[in-house]
Order: structure tokens, then C-alpha cells, then sequence
């Protein structure tokens, strides 16, 4: 008799082993991107319980990130979780069966709490209030280590919360993490502050409020130059692309310049760095109002593509940002932490076409004006800086074109921005570099401390000129 038919067959073990789960969940995101997950998540409460058809939409509702050698804690007073959520809120991935949440969050796979918490420490307390309910969860070290005990311990809160929101803290740091949180602390605390202040600059704007250790987090936004003037043919305005797909996505794009262009010499003399740096230069990408890619200047967002040059120090004055609003979260192009573009979109890749030939725009007028920066500034500063909001409403006052594409139709501005006037034949322009301080020299024995580098090189040249001549 065969041996193998007298095996008795019964329904083999199939489940996930907790370890390894938590392990590969938290494998390969930053710890940065695992506190803004968590941030997310009081921001999508906001948006739950907020106005959003008022200026200032999430006015009173705020978050507060504390952290040291020893905890972690986040802790916001943006609606806290009802308890008829609690099997949707708590379990590791989006069920089949959860309730559509309110347009505007970004929520889509169900893991950002989570992983974010399995990331930073071994042991976890989550207390929230939602009207009259009022819990909390813990996740201890003994429960990581049940590899048959999916189920979450739920007990009444120690302290009573004065208003509803939910507060997440983490002890029994993993080492790195501790040394982040402490010896690092002063350099790791600058750069979540920077993080914050521009991927949730358009949230912080609208009332939101944001504390990192004690510290307000100001919003850093991007600011287009916008020519309000009426001189249509030759002003600086930026390059608008706008349409609303066929499954409800809303796009809208603007690209232009933040700030004059600098010369060359400004450029290799490092002066710049001083009034600004790269860190605005290249296209955010929006989705919901956060910003899931913050001043790319790669190939994802269109550099060195499609006739459009690498990005250089010269562009150092073009930006972009390219918004996607959709109830649907799922349908927005971003990854899974919500911290990157998926670049395989089709609705991305689409819109990407968009976002070049803006760029051309603008890096084909910075390369006709190379030399003659000077003569640009005028040019650029008859415009005002407007945010991202205001030349929303600015694109309604003036004229859109119809796009013809099938993929990308819907309707764009193309600026028709100035000129260089051909220099007279009989005339020729004089460029060469000089050490910062003796130009500074120079400029205080004309008496003005303040002169731009191409102002003394022409103070010099009339003064030999006017000898030369006698």
C-alpha cells in the first residue's frame, strides 16, 4: 500500500508570523516619514471634523510631537477615534468592508500608525476620545511576541482627555531610535521641523497648528511671481495647466519663477547662497494638500527629459508644484507611505508631459538671458509673490486655453514672457570674475557698500574710459 494514502490530510497553517510581519513592515521607511505618518493620521482627523469651505478650516486644531532618549509621544485634539471604529482603526491593513472615509484624507492602506509605532519602540499606548467614547490600546512587548494572539487589549483610560483627540506614546526605544532621539536630538529636530514646515505648508496655512519639542513649526510655502500688471505679452507669470479626469481626480499645475534669476557671477561666487538656496528649486507634488515630493530637481519630475535640461544653479529661481485632489485617496499617485510619487502612474506619467513643457517655459528664458541678469530683475520684479492658493484664484481671471490631448485635455495659460532686446551692433558685453573682497573694496570707494558686482565692473570700466579718453 502506498504510505502517502494514509496520510490523514487537515488544513495547513497559512497565517502571518507576527515577527516577521512587523520586521518587513517597518524595514524600509525612514523614521522621519514614520512621524509624518502618524502626523497624517491628526491631520486626517482635522479634516474629519472640520469646515473645509472656510479660509481657515483647521483653525484650533493642533498637534504636538515630544520626544527624548526615553519615549515618543504625539498627541493631537483633532476628533480622537470613535469606538465604532475601533475594528477598522487598529487592524493591520484596510479591510474590504471599511466604512469610505471623508474626502480630503489620505489614509488608503491601513498601516501608517501602525508601522510608524512598530518603528520607533517595542511598547505602545494609544488613548483617544471621541464624544462619549473614551479607551485606549496598548501594545506591549508580550503581545509582539504572541506569534498566535492577533487581538489587542482595549482598558478604560487612566486620565480623562479635556477635549477629543488621541494621544500615541512609545517607549522601550530600539537603540537607533533612542540615539536619535537624544544624542542626535537637536540636529534630528531641525530637520522634522523643516519637513514639516513645507510638505504640511499648505495645511499649516489653513489653520492647522504644529509643535515639534516646544517648537512652532512656521509654514515654508512656495511662492510664484505673478504680473498682475496689464501688459499681456510681456510679463512673468507662471505656466498653468488645469483639468479634472474622468474618475473625479482634480489636477492643477503652476510653475514659474519664485525670485529673480542670478548671474553667473552671483552664481560662482556663491552669493546666493546667502539670499536663497536650491532647497525651493524643482517641482512639490500635492495630494489632498500634502506635499508627497518637496523640490525634486530629478528625472521623476521631468529634469534632463524631453528637451528640458538636467537642473543646474542657474534654474535655481524655477519652481513648480502640481496638485492631485481626489475623494478617493486610492486614485491619488503616491506610494504607500505617502511620502513619494508612484512614477508609474498613467495618471502621473500624463501629467508629468504637463509639467515639462512648463519648464521649457522658463528654463529656455533663463538661458536667453544668461548675461544680462540684470536687465531680467526688472522683468521679474514688476510681479508680486503669490502663493500657491492665490494663483488658483488668479487663473480664474485670465484666459485658459483649451488642450487638445486626449490623455491631458482640459484647459492651460501659456505665458508669453519678455524678451532680451538685440544689443545695438556697435555694442558689446563685457563679463569677468574678481575676488568677493575686492569688488567690496571697490564698492566702498564709490561709496556704496551696497553695489552689485556688475555695478562696480561698470563704475571701474566708465572711470579708466573717462582717463583713457583725456
Amino acid at each position: 500500500m502506498n504510505p502517502i494514502s494514509q496520510i490523514k490530510y487537515v488544513p495547513l497553517e497559512a497565517s502571518p508570523v507576527k515577527s516577521f510581519f512587523v520586521s518587513m513592515l517597518t524595514r524600509d521607511i525612514r523614521l522621519e516619514d514614520a512621524i509624518l505618518d502618524l502626523l497624517d493620521n491628526s491631520v486626517d482627523g482635522a479634516i474629519r471634523n472640520s469646515n473645509r469651505e472656510i479660509d481657515k478650516p483647521y483653525a484650533n486644531k493642533h498637534a504636538e510631537i515630544d520626544f527624548c532618549g526615553n519615549s515618543f509621544t504625539i498627541s493631537d485634539n483633532c476628533g480622537g477615534i470613535p469606538w465604532s471604529l475601533h475594528n477598522y482603526a487598529f487592524r493591520l491593513g484596510k479591510a474590504s468592508d471599511s466604512p469610505q472615509d471623508v474626502p480630503g484624507t489620505v489614509g488608503t492602506y491601513g498601516i501608517g500608525m501602525k508601522r510608524a509605532m512598530f518603528k520607533m519602540g517595542g511598547h505602545c499606548l494609544i488613548s483617544t476620545r471621541s464624544g462619549s467614547d473614551e479607551y485606549s490600546i496598548e501594545i506591549s512587548p508580550e503581545w509582539l511576541a504572541n506569534e498566535k494572539d492577533w487581538k489587542l487589549p482595549v482598558q478604560p483610560v487612566k486620565r480623562s482627555r479635556d477635549e477629543d483627540g488621541t494621544t500615541i506614546f512609545v517607549t522601550d526605544l530600539y537603540p537607533g531610535i533612542a540615539k536619535r532621539f537624544d544624542e542626535d536630538s537637536k540636529a534630528f529636530t531641525s530637520e522634522l521641523i523643516k519637513l514639516v514646515s513645507t510638505h504640511y505648508a499648505f495645511i499649516i496655512d489653513k489653520g492647522f497648528e504644529v509643535s515639534i519639542n516646544g517648537i512652532h513649526v512656521k509654514p515654508r510655502p512656495t511662492k510664484l511671481i505673478f504680473d498682475t500688471g496689464t501688459d499681456i505679452k510681456n510679463s512673468v507669470k507662471p505656466y498653468i495647466y488645469k483639468t479634472k479626469t474622468s474618475d473625479g481626480v482634480e489636477v492643477f499645475l503652476a510653475v514659474g519663477f519664485t525670485r529673480p534669476i542670478p548671474s553667473q557671477n552671483e552664481i560662482l561666487n556663491g552669493q546666493e547662497a546667502n539670499r536663497y538656496s536650491s532647497m525651493d528649486a524643482g517641482w512639490t507634488v500635492l495630494c489632498n494638500d500634502r506635499a508627497v515630493l518637496y523640490a525634486d530637481r530629478s528625472e521623476l519630475t521631468g529634469w534632463g527629459e524631453a528637451n528640458v535640461p538636467r537642473y543646474h544653479t542657474q534654474f535655481i529661481a524655477i519652481s513648480g508644484i502640481v496638485e492631485f485632489r481626489s475623494d478617493d485617496p486610492s486614485k491619488l499617485p503616491t506610494t504607500t507611505t505617502k511620502r513619494g510619487v508612484d512614477a508609474s502612474s498613467p495618471l502621473f506619467l500624463q501629467v508629468k508631459n504637463k509639467m515639462r513643457e512648463g519648464m521649457r517655459l522658463f528654463t529656455d528664458y533663463t538661458n536667453k538671458w544668461k548675461g544680462r541678469e540684470d536687465e531680467s530683475k526688472e522683468q521679474i520684479l514688476k510681479g508680486v509673490p503669490l502663493s500657491f492658493a492665490q494663483v488658483k484664484i488668479q487663473s480664474e481671471s485670465i484666459r485658459m486655453n483649451p488642450t487638445l490631448r486626449t490623455f491631458t485635455r482640459g484647459e492651460q495659460f501659456v505665458p508669453n514672457l519678455p524678451l532680451p532686446k538685440i544689443l545695438e551692433p556697435a555694442k558689446r558685453r563685457i563679463s569677468f570674475i574678481r575676488e568677493s573682497k575686492d569688488i567690496s573694496n571697490l564698492a566702498e570707494y564709490f561709496g556704496n557698500s551696497d553695489m552689485e558686482p556688475y555695478e562696480v565692473g561698470g563704475q571701474c570700466f566708465d572711470l579708466l574710459l573717462k582717463e583713457a579718453r583725456r
